[in-house]
């Protein structure tokens, strides 16, 4: 698979999405972007078979946009039932499916929603390629802006994650859509994940974002007992197996890039 070859990517607006793209459009593929902002929606299909014509391989990194755990669940299905449906009466040859390490310890959120995800993508007719990533570098600083500040603290939840950078998660997403090897290793049975070089916890790095911004504010991990899902927070749910990619950077080291950017 090389320069010509076009490579559909639902969500290319988002986060990750757009570090797709780029990675893409850099490698000399032909990219088609599926986003509500380019008129294709996978939810409702609107404009999704044009945008699927003649596409090879679709690398899905659409995502709800919150928490919640019943319209993001709905949000997933409708999306994998579309681009599976739509995707096999276009032609298209595979699906390259981002998703979130450690899902299978979670029963609540987004990241339930997630686990039904995978499970609903599989069903169709086209061959699915799953990886699994850590929470991205990007998603600390929106965080800490969604909670409030008492008295020169802030309460985070206590959890353990080992953060990547989305460019990395996105380098991993296209090498599996485009690489033999990697397509081999996918048929083991296993699905690969991708995670950061080291674990660290979300009050740690808050202080690092704080740190930058000369901001006099003190992070404190805590729990909350009414949080199915607090003890594998915690206790290391959403930490890396041992056969998984290490990507650098760190948290640190992609802070002080943006800094100087």
């Amino acid at each position: 698979m090389n320069a010509g070859t076009r490579i559909a990517v639902a969500g290319a607006t988002g986060r990750l999405g757009s570090h797709i793209v780029d990675v893409l459009e850099e490698r000399g593929y032909e990219v088609v972007r599926i986003s509500r902002t380019d008129g294709v929606d996978v939810v409702t299909g609107e404009g999704l078979a044009e945008a699927l014509a003649g596409v090879d391989t679709v690398i899905d990194a659409a995502a709800y946009p919150s928490n919640e755990q019943e319209p993001a669940t709905e949000f997933f299905v409708a999306s994998a039932q579309n681009l599976q449906e739509l995707g096999a009466a276009a032609g298209v040859r595979q699906l390259v499916v981002v998703s979130i390490i450690g899902i299978d310890h979670f029963t609540a959120g987004f990241l339930a929603a997630k686990k039904v995800h995978e499970q609903e993508v599989v069903k169709g007719p086209l061959p699915v390629r799953l990886l699994r990533a850590a929470q991205f570098h990007e998603f600390v600083e929106p965080l800490l802006g969604w909670i409030p500040q008492e008295n020169g603290v802030k309460h985070v939840p206590n959890m353990r994650t080992q953060l990547v950078a989305a460019r990395s998660v996105a380098e991993a997403l296209v090498d599996l859509a485009t690489e033999a090897d990697a397509a081999a290793a996918a048929g083991n049975g296993t699905i690969p994940e991708i995670a950061g070089p080291r674990a660290e916890t979300l009050a740690g790095v808050a202080a690092l974002v704080a740190a930058r911004r000369g901001e006099a504010v003190r992070f404190e991990g805590v729990t909350d007992p009414a949080d199915p899902d607090g003890e594998a927070y915690e206790s290391g749910g959403l930490l890396p197996g041992p056969q998984a990619t290490l990507a650098g950077p760190t948290f640190e080291s992609w802070l002080d890039g943006e800094a100087r950017e």
